[in-house]
């Protein structure tokens, strides 16, 4: 199920992969702009002799050709960071570029898939089969898997396997199980428009903010009252932009939000919805509604054979104990780009340490790896694609 020159590698590159990991830490880029990443990860991979090629405008898929035919297995990781101010200002590879920070653990995917890269290089004469690598930009907006495909990231794969480093759960801890992992995440903007004036007098106006609050109020009866309990959904409205002076009644108003959740009927429901109840709450004040609705991700719903597979070697490679159950979350990820076009899964791989203040919620300024889990997150990415191709 493992093998063991791929454990004794992972160890013996230990320090070289948190070193990685904090100099990308210390250098982040924002979506699109991983310039410096891109140019680290193809240096690193040209020193292997790791055949690869730069994808536009960021981005690396290489290929590591092995020695034995079989089939293609895809590893991805991302590489993107957040424009987030880091708060951890003691830390000695803290953030150096003011308001950017790696605030969701992509410096260590990054760092993991590297070392993992550099591992099956080392055994390519036994692999049976091909691995893939992807290197991946801007999964923060949900744009950049969407890309990579559209680049050829996954053409001729056979499977496709991707971790994701994950704060709430206790560290070196590995949760895939089939089925829903992340939910669809779409985002929506309504535009309501009223007919504004001087807030003295109300009665020559159309108030495109009551028009606005009791959508607000209202829209979440949608989840509520139209959907069945046992399908989970969220609506979220995350911004309000309404109103110009205090003693102006505002003729606009623009509400953004978000939603989620696992299932496509649920999901056309829902977007459906959102113009009924805009329509009408607009029309009982005499105002008019216009809604944007974007889709971003899919839902990342993972292959029984890929999930059990990666039970499998957890429990071979770090003992049962390893092995978690990890609750699905309405977080979006854009690995669900490539589970449309091959079979595989996402996996979780926990680094919360309290004792070492690594508990933090992903995107908030605090967020930290428990460098421990790094390790436990390279050789799954290496054993995964060693089991994968001798399955």
């Amino acid at each position: 199920m493992i093998n063991q020159k791929i454990k004794e590698a992972i160890e013996q590159y230990s320090e070289e992969l948190t070193a990685i990991r904090r100099k990308l830490h210390s250098e982040p880029e924002l979506s699109w702009e991983e310039y410096e990443t891109t140019a680290f990860v193809s240096d690193y991979l040209t020193a292997l002799g790791i055949e690869h090629r730069k994808t536009e405008p960021t981005g690396v898929i290489a290929e590591i050709k092995g020695g034995k035919p079989g089939e293609t297995v895809a590893l991805r990781a991302d590489m993107d960071a957040l424009p987030v101010e880091e708060l951890n200002v003691d830390l000695p590879y803290a953030s150096k570029e003011l308001g950017k920070m790696h605030a969701c653990g992509h410096d260590a995917h990054t760092a993991m898939l590297l070392i993992a890269a550099k591992t099956l290089n080392e055994i390519k004469e036994e692999l049976r089969g091909n691995v893939r690598l992807i290197f991946q930009p801007a999964e923060e907006t949900a744009m950049g898997a969407k890309a990579m495909v559209e680049q050829g990231a996954v053409s001729g794969v056979d499977n496709v396997f991707g971790i994701h480093i994950w704060s709430q759960m206790p560290s070196k801890k590995v949760s895939c199980s089939p089925g829903p992992s992340f939910a669809s995440a779409d985002i929506f903007t309504v535009t309501f428009k009223g007919r504004g004036g001087h807030g003295a007098m109300p009665q020559d106006c159309i108030d495109a903010s009551i028009i606005a609050s009791s959508f607000v109020m209202n829209v979440q009866s949608v989840v509520s009252r139209t959907i069945d309990p046992q399908q989970p959904a969220v609506v979220t409205i995350g911004k309000m932009d309404v109103g110009t002076r205090f003693n102006v009644i505002a003729e606009n108003a623009v509400i953004e939000g978000t939603v989620r959740c696992f299932d496509a009927e649920t999901r056309d429901h829902i977007e459906k919805q959102l113009q009924v109840y805009a329509e009408n709450v607009a029309s009982i004040y005499g105002g008019t509604a216009k809604v944007d609705y974007f889709r971003g991700t899919q839902a990342v719903i993972n292959g029984e054979e890929s999930a059990k597979l990666v039970q499998k070697v957890t429990a071979a490679a770090f003992g049962e104990d390893a092995v978690y159950d990890e609750k699905p979350t309405m977080g979006g990820e854009d690995f669900s780009f490539y589970l449309d076009e091959v079979p595989g899964s996402f996996t979780l791989v926990g680094s919360g340490n309290p004792e070492k203040d690594t508990q933090w919620a992903h995107h908030h300024g605090k967020f930290n790896v428990d460098e421990d889990a790094l390790a436990t997150g390279a050789e799954l990415y290496a054993q995964y694609a060693w089991a994968y191709l001798n399955k």
